[in-house]
C-alpha cells in the first residue's frame, strides 16, 4: 500500500498574519491526499476500515477548520486570480477529505507477470458502489480473462495478431473493442498484452470512472504499444446514449467481453450489440467469459449461447473451456472456498 502523505496541523499558516499567496498555495499542496493503492489480497471492508483510520489520523479538525476558514475568507491582501486558485486548492483539500474518498473509493493494484511479457500492473479506482451499479466494481471474470489474454493471441486468436500481409510486412495492431467494461480491467490489460489498440465501453453512468481509469494507466498502456480509448455504448439504447463512433456498424474484427449477464434481458442485449458491431470478414471473433456463480448464472450463460446462435447473422462457438478462479477478493464473511469459481469462456464466429 502506498500511503496518504501526513499533514501537520501546527505547521499551517495562520491567516491573520496574511501569509503571502505563494505560502499558502504550497500548504495547500503539500495538504494533497491521493487514495492509497492496495495489493490485490487486501478485502474491501479491511481497506476501508484502514482508511477510515488514516483519516482520522491525517484528518485532524485543524486541518478541516483551516481549509474552511480559507474558502470563508475574503483573502484581501492577495490579487484576484491569485485568490481564485487558493480558493480553489481548499476546495479542493476539503473534498479529498470529505467527498467520494471518505464514502468507500478505493484504487487496487492489479500485477500481471507471465514468462511471455514483461510483468506490469494496472492500478483501477473502484468508487462507492451504491444500488446496482455493478460496473463500479472490478469482478474476478475480468482478472482471470486477463490473465488468458497471451494464451489466446498466441492460440486459437492468433490468425488476428500474427497473419503476414501479402507483401510480407506485418498489419497494424488488431483494433479490439471491449463491451461492459466496467473498471476497465480487461480492456486495459489486452492493450497492454496485445499492444493493440483498445476501445473501451459501457453505459453513461459508468464513463467518467472509466475514462479515469484509462488515463490513470494510460503511460502504463502506451509504454507496452498499445493505445486505449473511453466511449460510451449502450445495448439496445436510444439514440444519443451512446458515442457517434458506433452508429456505423460491423467495424470490429475482435470484440472481448467479461461477466456480462446479470439480469434475464442481458443475453439478447448483448448479442444484438455483438451482431452490430462485430465484423462480417470470416477472421472476426468474440472472446467472451462468465463466471458460473450458480443456477442463474449458469442459466443466462445457456440463453447467451442459444441468442447467439438463433439470431439473422448466427455466431457460432468454436472453441470454449472452464478455469477456475476468484470471483472476489475476501469480503467479510466469506472463506476461501466461497470465493472460488469456475469460469466459462467462448470463442464465437459468423458462421
Amino acid at each position: 500500500m502506498r500511503g496518504a502523505p501526513k499533514a501537520e496541523p501546527e505547521e499551517l499558516p495562520q491567516l491573520w498574519q496574511k501569509p503571502a499567496f505563494e505560502h499558502l498555495l504550497t500548504c495547500l499542496k503539500h495538504l494533497h491526499l491521493e487514495p492509497p493503492i492496495w495489493g490485490l489480497k487486501v478485502s474491501r471492508d479491511d481497506i476501508l476500515r484502514k482508511q477510515q483510520q488514516q483519516r482520522d489520523a491525517t484528518d485532524r479538525r485543524e486541518i478541516i477548520s483551516f481549509l474552511s476558514c480559507i474558502i470563508k475568507s475574503t483573502l484581501g491582501w492577495i490579487d484576484d486570480e491569485q485568490r481564485e486558485q487558493v480558493w480553489e486548492e481548499a476546495s479542493k483539500r476539503l473534498s479529498e477529505r470529505c467527498g467520494r474518498t471518505a464514502m468507500g473509493e478505493i484504487v487496487r493494484k492489479w500485477p500481471f507477470e507471465s514468462q511471455e511479457y514483461e510483468a506490469f500492473s494496472l492500478a483501477i479506482r473502484e468508487p462507492s458502489i451504491t444500488g446496482d451499479s455493478v460496473g463500479l466494481k472490478t469482478w474476478g471474470s475480468s482478472y482471470a480473462l486477463a490473465q488468458l489474454l497471451h494464451h489466446f493471441s498466441s492460440g486459437p486468436l492468433a490468425h488476428l495478431f500474427h497473419a503476414q500481409t501479402a507483401v510480407g510486412t506485418w498489419p497494424e495492431p488488431t483494433e479490439v473493442l471491449e463491451l461492459g467494461s466496467g473498471t476497465g480491467l480487461l480492456g486495459l490489460a489486452a492493450a497492454c498484452i496485445w499492444g493493440a489498440s483498445v476501445i473501451l465501453t459501457d453505459i453513461p453512468d459508468i464513463m467518467p470512472n472509466l475514462v479515469h481509469n484509462a488515463e490513470l494507466n494510460r503511460s502504463t498502456v502506451e509504454g507496452r504499444g498499445g493505445n486505449i480509448e473511453a466511449a460510451a455504448l449502450t445495448w439496445g439504447g436510444r439514440e444519443g446514449d451512446s458515442d457517434p463512433r458506433f452508429t456505423v456498424g460491423n467495424q470490429y474484427q475482435l470484440i472481448i467481453v467479461a461477466d456480462p449477464l446479470y439480469d434475464d434481458n442481458h443475453p439478447l442485449l448483448l448479442t444484438s450489440a455483438i451482431d452490430a458491431q462485430l465484423s462480417f470478414d470470416s477472421d472476426a471473433r468474440v472472446l467472451v467469459m462468465v463466471p458460473q456463480r450458480d443456477d442463474t448464472t449458469k442459466r443466462l450463460t445457456g440463453a447467451l449461447r442459444v441468442a447467439m446462435v438463433s439470431q439473422g447473422h448466427p455466431l457460432v462457438c468454436v472453441d470454449e473451456n472452464m478455469v477456475a478462479g476468484e470471483d472476489d477478493w475476501g469480503e467479510d464473511g466469506q472463506d476461501d472456498d466461497a470465493q472460488r469459481v469456475r469460469f466459462w469462456w467462448g470463442i464465437f464466429k459468423r458462421s
